[in-house]
């Protein structure tokens, strides 16, 4: 049948994955770095993508598509949800993903601050894919989700961001699918106090600012937030 259906110019797309992340159907992934439209069958051709992606590689097309199976689309997200419960359960007892609290012991006093830094992280596992939802450092938290690059960019993170708070961290340029429906099982399901979000100044790095208010908006919740940006450079732009 002829319909309307998006397309993406792939020398346009730089990879931010926005487009993917708004897309609640699954029709956009993210393959070698750039958007790509999966199936024609999971796109309702409505363009929520399109006022997402900051360099206009998204429009629509009128071509011979195959109709939108809602059934499918539904299918596959019961399927997704399927496996980030699986993975958030560990069935395998992975000891690098089971989570678990950190205790830390106050340093100071005890060794100069000159020849030790120490790490204010308070919780295992720190990556969005890997936390489980349920973990009960959530409760009560003050959480940070950042992207993975902004603790090496800024010098002073632990100190200024990481203390006092539960740690998140992932890059939407490189992780494949969306994070936005895993943060907002986190945020529904616990009492969150307060979220601060750390990104790099650079588009892609959008990806995981995006995902967290867009989690927070759809967790129906009232939270302070906020959205700090890092330069490449290292500064705090805002």
């Amino acid at each position: 049948m002829i319909r309307r259906i998006i397309q993406i110019d792939e020398e346009k797309c730089n990879g931010c994955s926005l487009c993917a992340n708004a897309c609640h159907e699954g029709a956009i992934g993210m393959a070698n770095g750039k958007a790509k439209l999966l199936r024609d069958d999971y796109c309702d051709g409505l363009g929520d993508c399109l006022p997402t992606c900051p360099t206009g590689a998204i429009t629509f097309v009128e071509r011979e598509a195959a109709a939108y199976d809602e059934a499918a689309v539904l299918e596959n997200k019961k399927k997704k949800e399927k496996e980030q419960a699986q993975k958030a359960s560990l069935p395998c007892g992975c000891l690098g993903s089971q989570s678990r609290v950190i205790q830390r012991e106050e340093i100071a006093g005890k060794v100069s601050l000159a020849t030790a830094v120490q790490t204010e992280l308070r919780q295992w596992p720190v990556q969005i894919k890997l936390a489980p939802v349920n973990a009960p450092y959530f409760e009560g938290a003050d959480l940070l989700i950042a992207a993975d690059c902004t603790a090496y960019a800024y010098g002073n993170f632990h100190q200024e961001f990481i203390r006092g708070k539960v740690t998140l961290i992932g890059c939407p340029k490189l992780d494949e699918g969306d994070y936005s429906e895993k943060l907002t099982e986190i945020i529904s399901r616990n009492k969150i106090k307060s979220l601060t979000i750390v990104r790099m100044e650079v588009p892609c790095c959008g990806g995981i600012e995006h995902a967290a208010v867009t989690a927070l908006k759809n967790s129906g919740k009232w939270i302070p937030w906020q959205v700090v940006t890092i330069s490449t450079d290292g500064k705090i732009l805002g």
